[in-house]
């Protein structure tokens, strides 16, 4: 974990650049068949923001945005591919920021796994943290 104030990242290629401002709301994996397919991933590891803490440096007209169910929408680079970026009407007002694309660490650890009951059976995980599930992938399960 850092003390830094504020946090960069971008694409593989480097055409999309932006920066993010601490505090970070919360970081945590995803094990949701969407993530895994976007990603080519067993799960993703996202970190989110209120909006007003991101902004694009570089490259905002090179990000491509899918709907990826009628409520959410991913931001890829046009160019390399690199998944990015998550909004949601569920988490209004958030940016969900792929953390495997930032330059360094940021002010928070992974703290739980979510949709965990959705997950790869093969990975195994032995990290210790909460796993959460169920249809909202956010509650307890066993």
């Amino acid at each position: 974990m850092t003390k830094q104030d504020t946090f960069t990242g971008g694409c593989l290629c480097g055409a999309v650049r932006f920066e993010v401002r601490a505090p970070t709301k919360w970081c945590a994996h995803c094990h949701c068949s969407l993530c895994r397919r976007a990603h080519g991933a067993a799960f993703v590891t996202w970190f989110g923001v209120p909006n007003e803490h991101f902004r694009f440096t570089g490259g905002e007209d090179q990000v491509v945005w899918h709907s990826s169910t009628p409520e959410a929408r991913r931001g890829f680079c046009r160019t390399c591919g690199g998944t990015l970026f998550f909004v949601s009407e569920r988490w209004a007002g958030e940016t969900h920021i792929a953390l495997a694309h930032m330059d360094g660490p940021i002010d928070r650890e992974p703290a739980v796994h979510v949709f965990y009951d959705a997950h790869v059976e093969w990975v195994e995980l032995g990290d210790g943290l909460k796993k959460l599930g169920g249809p909202s992938g956010t509650d307890p399960i066993d």
